[in-house]
């Protein structure tokens, strides 16, 4: 039977584009499932702020009557005015062990960009540094954090044999917690804010930490600048991903540090929510948000997903990112917990590896970028 590609126009087919993934997923007990809602929200723009400075469209493949894949692909204005490149993206790819599928999915959204005066495609990469980002092509074999992807041991092989080249990885780090460790950063956060004057901000309460959202978005903004793919973050923007996120954080995980009063950086850890989200199935009605709460207070579970750190480029030289480390992990070992898993990190972050080989660690995750020229 011959594949049909139909975009996705209708809630009927926003539908089949979210849960088209528990078919390709089902009996993976590594998969972590995204919330439908949000998953279906992100589609459209009236309810998808992104839309104000993207051009998105999506699609869903069908093969014997049954819905077998997925893609997206975005023209991201704001990132091409900022590279002064004409580069598109594909996004959500998902797909049954096909290449035939892959094949016309892949078509699709390739010619809807050459449409768009594209020159190049990368990805997978979403709307924003918050979206999804990335293919999974090592570390099939672990859980990953709901700031990150999993994806089918396929997907990479296939979507190579396409002419897809690899442009640059992120790797992930699990790095284990004790009380040696722990002891001395202690030590150096504490020389280190005494000789900046550095004070701590900790929360016991969203009421507490909302006031400062917008503050680390704009941190976000100023730290995160430099790096691949990213755009800054609207105001519409921001309260999109403030409605989204800052309810189902921890607020005893989320450090600021100040400076002569002025906020210059924060960290945002999170108990894992991964095997939570895999017993909500995506809803959080009837038990998903039990199962997500009792997750998120850090009781009996032992691990904690580093979720976002950013600190001012002028003041990065001031170590106030050792103790943002310092504070967490401190909390961490008040709640019994032992494990840290980072999110994605770019490879050339040679700072930044370093610091997590300071640690008893293993490099356990690598997804990719991919690129490949239109014309």
């Amino acid at each position: 039977m011959s594949v049909e590609i139909r975009e996705v126009k209708t809630k009927q087919d926003a539908k089949e584009f979210v849960e088209v993934v528990y078919k390709i997923y089902k009996g993976n007990k590594y998969w972590v499932p995204a919330m439908k809602s949000d998953e279906a929200k992100s589609l459209f723009p009236e309810t998808n702020p992104a839309f104000e400075f993207c051009n998105a469209r999506f699609w869903i493949a069908f093969k014997n009557g049954q819905c077998v894949g997925r893609i997206g692909a975005i023209v991201n204005h704001m990132h091409n005015q900022k590279t002064g490149e004409k580069t598109g993206r594909i996004t959500r790819v998902e797909f049954m062990n096909d290449i035939e599928v892959l094949k016309l999915l892949i078509n699709t959204a390739e010619a809807w960009l050459k449409e768009q005066e594209m020159n190049a495609v990368q990805g997978p990469l979403g709307f924003s540094n918050l979206d999804l980002q990335g293919m999974l092509v090592e570390g099939f074999e672990y859980l990953p954090s709901i700031a990150s992807v999993y994806h089918q041991p396929y997907y990479h092989k296939l979507i190579e044999q396409l002419g897809y080249t690899k442009e640059i990885d992120w790797i992930e780090f699990r790095l284990t917690i004790g009380e040696a460790a722990v002891s001395k950063a202690s030590r150096g956060a504490q020389l280190i804010a005494k000789r900046y004057g550095i004070s701590v901000l900790h929360f016991k309460s969203t009421a507490e930490l909302l006031p400062y959202s917008t503050t680390i978005f704009s941190i976000l903004n100023d730290s995160f600048d430099d790096l691949p793919f990213v755009t800054k973050f609207t105001e519409p923007m921001m309260d999109f991903y403030k409605e989204k996120y800052i309810k189902l954080l921890n607020p005893e995980f989320v450090k600021l540090v100040q400076m002569k009063e002025e906020v210059i950086g924060f960290v945002i850890g999170l108990p894992s929510l991964s095997k939570a989200m895999q017993k909500a199935k995506g809803s959080l009605l009837p038990f998903g948000f039990w199962h997500i709460l009792k997750a998120r207070s850090g009781k009996n579970n032992d691990t904690l997903d580093q979720m976002l750190t950013g600190v001012k480029k002028e003041h990065q030289s001031t170590g106030a990112a050792v103790i943002l480390m310092a504070e967490l992990q401190n909390t961490m070992l008040q709640k019994g917990m032992k494990y840290i898993e980072t999110t994605g990190i770019f490879e050339t972050n040679a700072s930044a590896i370093a610091n997590w080989k300071n640690y008893e660690n293993i490099q356990h995750k690598r997804k990719r970028c991919y690129r490949k020229d239109l014309f």
